[in-house]
């Protein structure tokens, strides 16, 4: 679900005069220190001109980067997400996934055949000293727990490499692991990173991010504000966390989100 927001200028701005603004914003996003609070007061300002841009236009994610760098830091994601679904992302992301994480490892513990031993292969990691940790492997559960495949979408590569291998990669998350990592394949949780990096139709657009949950989550808000489909192939995944962590389009359920909404409020 993508929403097709577009509000009115500001009282008397216009395409130009925001635009003019923008150009001051650009400048501003690339000083060595930028001022914050400035950046958020002409991102506010911006906002009917970058939704109209977004919307009607469809620009690549490079066109927006280059001519919107300040959206593509974790501000003014968290930011823009609120412009756009009137919804604190991080807040509500990480309490309402804390909230179900119970429930949801129960459930996948209770599965069988090959899913059950891929999950329980993951789901024995779980150190409940680490928050962070314990997140990882619960978002990494959770395409094989609802039948996606997360293949494309979490890669991997060491800290020596060049990562192009993420060219083909329209929305993903890069795991960037050590050279002396005891688990090296793609399979792997890697749960102690180097960094962590956001991937959108190929390009690296955010790079120096701590932990898989943290990617996950400003990813999220990246896809909502870019207007970008979903993954096709992790498409539950997606619903899950917009419509039952975020409660955004909870009456357009599918009926396997449906089944999965009904268990969580029973347990």
């Amino acid at each position: 679900m993508r929403l097709n927001f577009l509000p009115n200028f500001p009282d008397g701005e216009d395409e130009v005069s925001l635009e003019a603004i923008r150009r001051e914003l650009d400048m501003d996003a690339k000083k060595s220190l930028p001022d914050v609070i400035g950046i958020r007061k002409k991102m506010d300002q911006t906002f009917a001109l970058r939704r109209k841009e977004i919307v009607e236009e469809q620009p690549p994610v490079s066109r927006m980067v280059e001519r919107w760098p300040a959206l593509f830091t974790e501000t003014q994601i968290y930011d823009e997400f609120s412009r756009v679904a009137s919804k604190n992302l991080r807040q509500q992301f990480y309490e309402a996934l804390d909230r179900h994480t119970p429930s949801l490892i129960q459930m996948m513990k209770s599965k069988r055949g090959k899913v059950g031993q891929s999950l329980e292969s993951f789901l024995h990691q779980i150190d409940t000293q680490n928050i962070t940790v314990t997140r990882t492997i619960v978002l990494r559960c959770l395409p094989m727990f609802l039948g996606d495949d997360d293949s494309e979408f979490c890669r991997t590569c060491f800290d020596s490499d060049n990562g192009e291998d993420s060219a083909h990669v329209p929305v993903g998350i890069l795991t960037v692991i050590p050279e002396d990592d005891p688990k090296p394949n793609a399979a792997g949780l890697h749960l102690h990173p180097s960094i962590v990096a956001v991937i959108l139709e190929g390009d690296l657009v955010l790079d120096d991010l701590s932990s898989y949950p943290e990617a996950f989550c400003l990813l999220f808000g990246l896809v909502y504000a870019l207007h970008l489909d979903y993954p096709r192939s992790m498409r539950y995944s997606f619903e899950f966390i917009q419509k039952i962590l975020l409660d955004i389009g909870q009456n357009k359920l599918s009926p396997k989100m449906q089944t999965l909404k009904n268990a969580l409020m029973s347990s």
